[in-house]
This record gives C-alpha cells, sequence and structure tokens, in this order.
C-alpha cells in the first residue's frame, strides 16, 4: 500500500483565493492527499497567486526560487502555480520557472486533480487556462471559465464555523486600474438555489457565519422562467436557514447599493450591518481617470440612504493612492473623503500598473514612489484617527460577538485545547468590529455577550458577560444610535495638505 501524498498550499491575495484553495484541496483529499505544513515534507508544492499588484507577483517568484532547490534533490516533487497569474502570464511563469510542472487558471481549478495525475503518470508539465477575452465570443469565453464549488473541506477554513460561499465569478466593470476583468473573466452568476443548497449544507457541518463573496457581489443577478433574482432575494432565502447566525457580503460596488438590498439589510435578523462598499477615491477626477463610473456626489449620496436606513452601520472602503496623474489636490480629496465619511476600516494601497489594464496601456505611472509612500502613511492616519473616533461610541456597551479563536497574542503561545484557563480571544460584533477578551476556550464557535471597556483604533477589549446564554443581536447604542445619514459631499477644491520637512 503506497503512503498518502502530501500537499502543501500556499494562498496570495483575496477572499475568493481562499475559498479556491480549499476547494481544490477538497478535491485532491478525495483522491486520497493530506496535507502538510511544510515544504520540505511535500509532495506537491502548489501556489495559489494573486494579480492585483506586483508585489504579490513578486512574492510568488521568490516562492518559486526557493523551491528550485528541493525540485533538484527531488525531481518528483510537484511543482504548481495556480490562480489570477497563471491565466495573466502562463508562459512568463515557465520562461522564469522551468521548474514549475503545473500552471492552472482560476476558471480551471476544476481540473487539478486530473492534470497531477497526469504529471505522476510521466506526461510532462501540464497548462491549463481560460480563454482570453478577446479570443472568442462572451459565450465561449464564459464557458472557458468555468463555476467551481463542489464539495468543501473545512480543515481549510480559518474557522470551521464561518466559511465563504460564491454568489458568482468575473466581473466586468473594467476599472481602468484592476486585472481581475481579465483574469477571472466575465460575470456570471450562480443559480440562487445552489448558493443556499451550499448554506444549508455547511450550516449542517457546523457552520454559524456565510460570507457571500463575488468581485462585485451586489450587481448579483439571476433570471429564469422570466423571475430575477438579486442579492436582496438571495439573502432572504439565507436568513430563513435555520442554524444560520449571520451573513456578510463583500465587495460591494457603490452604484449596486439598491434600495432593496439595503432595506434587506436592514430588516433581516441575520444579515451583519456592515458593508465593504470600496470609494477608491476621493477626486472626481480621478475616479473618472479609475473608470469607476461614478462621482464623489453619488458615493455620497448612496451612502446617505444607507445611513438613513441604518444609523449603525458600519462601513469600510478600498483606496488607491498615487494613481496616474494623481495631483496633491487630488489626494487632499481622498484625506477629506476620510475624515468625512470615518469608514470604519479602509485598506489603503499604493498604485501598481498591471499589464493589460487600461491604465497601463494609457496612462503614466507618474507619481514617484516616495510620494505613493507618503501618501500611503497621511491617508493611514487619518483612517487611525476615524477608526478609533467610531470605536471610542462602543465603550460602555454590550456588543454579542461570535468568538472566533485565539487572539494573535495568545497565537503566538502554546494554548492547551482541553483546559478550562482563561486565553485571549477574539471576535466580531454584528457590525464587524474586533473585539478581544479573555475566557475559557469553550466559548471559541459560540455567540457570547461582551461589555466594551475600551476602544483602540482597530479593536475593542472587554469582559464576558455573566449571562452567556442571552446574548442580543444588537445592543442599545446600536438601536438608537445618532443618525448620521446627513453627510456634507466634500468640495472638490481641497485643503492644502501639511508636508513633513
Amino acid at each position: 500500500m503506497t503512503s498518502t501524498k502530501r500537499l502543501f498550499i500556499e494562498t496570495v491575495g483575496c477572499q475568493m483565493n481562499v475559498l479556491d484553495s480549499e476547494l481544490v484541496v477538497a478535491a485532491l483529499r478525495r483522491q486520497g492527499w493530506g496535507m502538510t505544513a511544510t515544504m520540505t515534507d511535500a509532495d506537491a508544492i502548489f501556489f495559489n497567486t494573486c494579480s492585483v499588484r506586483q508585489h504579490a507577483e513578486d512574492k510568488i517568484y521568490s516562492a518559486l526560487g526557493r523551491v528550485r532547490k528541493q525540485k533538484k534533490k527531488n525531481p518528483e516533487l510537484i511543482v504548481g502555480v495556480l490562480g489570477c497569474m497563471a491565466q495573466k502570464d502562463q508562459e512568463m511563469i515557465r520562461a522564469r520557472a522551468p521548474w514549475v510542472d503545473l500552471v492552472v487558471g482560476p476558471g480551471q481549478l476544476h481540473r487539478v486533480p486530473s492534470l497531477v495525475d497526469l504529471i505522476r503518470a510521466g506526461s510532462g508539465p501540464q497548462l491549463e487556462v481560460s480563454l482570453d477575452r478577446k479570443s472568442g465570443s462572451r459565450l465561449e469565453v464564459v464557458d472557458s471559465f468555468e463555476s467551481y464549488d463542489p464539495d468543501r473541506d473545512a480543515t481549510m477554513r480559518p474557522t470551521p464555523f464561518q466559511a465563504f460561499v460564491r454568489t458568482q465569478t468575473g466581473c466586468d466593470k473594467f476599472c481602468a486600474f484592476c486585472v481581475v476583468p481579465r483574469v477571472r473573466g466575465p460575470e456570471q452568476a450562480r443559480p440562487p438555489h445552489a448558493i443556499i443548497a451550499e448554506a444549508e449544507k455547511l450550516v449542517g457541518e457546523g457552520c454559524r457565519e456565510i460570507t457571500l463573496i463575488g468581485q462585485t457581489v451586489n450587481s448579483y443577478r439571476w433570471s429564469d422562467g422570466g423571475k430575477t433574482s438579486r442579492l436582496s432575494d438571495l439573502l432572504v432565502g439565507l436568513d430563513a436557514i435555520d442554524g444560520l447566525d449571520r451573513i456578510k457580503f463583500v465587495t460591494s460596488y457603490p452604484r449596486d447599493m439598491t434600495t432593496d438590498l439595503i432595506e434587506a439589510v436592514r430588516d433581516l435578523p441575520h444579515v451583519s450591518h456592515y458593508i465593504h462598499v470600496p470609494a477608491q477615491h476621493g477626486s472626481d477626477a480621478v475616479l473618472k481617470r479609475m473608470k469607476r463610473g461614478y462621482t464623489i456626489g453619488q458615493y455620497m449620496e448612496m451612502l446617505g440612504r444607507l445611513r438613513e436606513a441604518i444609523p449603525h452601520v458600519a462601513v469600510s472602503s478600498d483606496f488607491i493612492v498615487g494613481f496616474c496623474g494623481e495631483t496633491d489636490a487630488e489626494f487632499a480629496l481622498s484625506l477629506e473623503l476620510t475624515k468625512t465619511v470615518k469608514f470604519k476600516n479602509s485598506f489603503i494601497f499604493k498604485y501598481s500598473p498591471r499589464p493589460g489594464t487600461r491604465a497601463f496601456d494609457k496612462q503614466a505611472d507618474d507619481v514617484p514612489e516616495s510620494v505613493k509612500k507618503e501618501r500611503n502613511r497621511l491617508l493611514q492616519e487619518a483612517q487611525a484617527v476615524a477608526s478609533l473616533e467610531g470605536n471610542q461610541r462602543f465603550v460602555g456597551s454590550r456588543q454579542q460577538v461570535l468568538v472566533e479563536g485565539l487572539s494573535t497574542r495568545d497565537e503566538r503561545h502554546a494554548v492547551d485545547p482541553g483546559s478550562d484557563g482563561l486565553a485571549q480571544l477574539t471576535g466580531r460584533t454584528m457590525c464587524d468590529r474586533i473585539v478581544v477578551f479573555d475566557a475559557p476556550l469553550r466559548l471559541i464557535g459560540r455567540m457570547v455577550d461582551v461589555d466594551i471597556i475600551s476602544a483602540g483604533a482597530w479593536s475593542l477589549a472587554g469582559d464576558v458577560a455573566d449571562d452567556l446564554a442571552n446574548a442580543v443581536p444588537l445592543d442599545h447604542l446600536e438601536q438608537s444610535g445618532p443618525a448620521v445619514h446627513q453627510i456634507r459631499v466634500p468640495s472638490q477644491s481641497p485643503p492644502q495638505i501639511a508636508q513633513r520637512s
């Protein structure tokens, strides 16, 4: 009897990649593969890749360089590059790292097990990617990006009681800076019955929180027999699943934040009052160059409707600094937007030109790296102030928290899982705010009440309430918090920025 083959997989990038890795591992486990936590013990090493920024690609090439010696010592080792980078640069990967055996794009991941079998049988390196969007009709291209949502593997998830569920693949927005429409293909939705069935199965396996994911998740549409289902309809179906305590969805596009969706978030008891809806920039001129399809006035109108319906809603954003042609005055508008809106948090990145995008082809990357770095620092600082101010409102309140596991502090220390002693645990509120507190490990995976005693920019700290059984969905602060939907639209004539000497 042959020994179990062992797989090591490293995932870089977004939630889509995390889910893709889980699905690939589940498929290989069904063929008898096991997992290993170290490359040195592996019979196959896979990198599931991201192409959104150059840094992510550089990281993969560095990792491939480190694997080269191991491959030389063990020629039977299978080295694979999966995901977006494989779709975009399949030939370049083999040219720069000829010891790679497997290159598979995100639309062909269902073929990984059979391709691995071919490699092990002596058929040589295998390359499988989907059609480029210019290589055929839309239908032909869509067909080449196959949906891939088979059985799941709970061991690959951060926790067994939280899971991602895909609502759609691909993207049709074509923002000037973004490579996703090229590497993930045209937008195509999954049938609502398939999504709900997957969620029901996950809940039956012990999952308590599901996050719906799509490149622009709130653009979800499924038409069948003259009836069109939208994300709001999907949320209604998911909210009815017995045992599903929380439902989130990411990432949202501002112009698809419809009234019916906002009302569903407000009215459905298990839908989290947290919306990730990236602004990307505070300047109308930059948004136009980015081809984002809206103005700051339209973004603020959307935000006003959202906060009027749900005053306590937590909103997060993405920002790009140093985009093509960005001036000091334009960047100041991103600072002003951050200070005005007071996002719960923002994911802030320096612009990274991506081959194959409109910005790369038609706009100059003319903002110096030193300026990008400084603007990144300034915006991070402004967001930290806004985050701290938002978190301080919760001090003295009681919050329902889904306990996710050990905090980062206690992950660095050996903790006996069988012990009922206290450890520092972490979890999230209904509005996705991180809370840390001391509690027994047995509470991991449970909903508990936590009394908030202090706040930092990125997390709250508290004490577990005495009565663990009667946690309530929203505290009085969230129910009757101040109405903050009357938001001033930042003027497109920005203030001066004080430069650090």
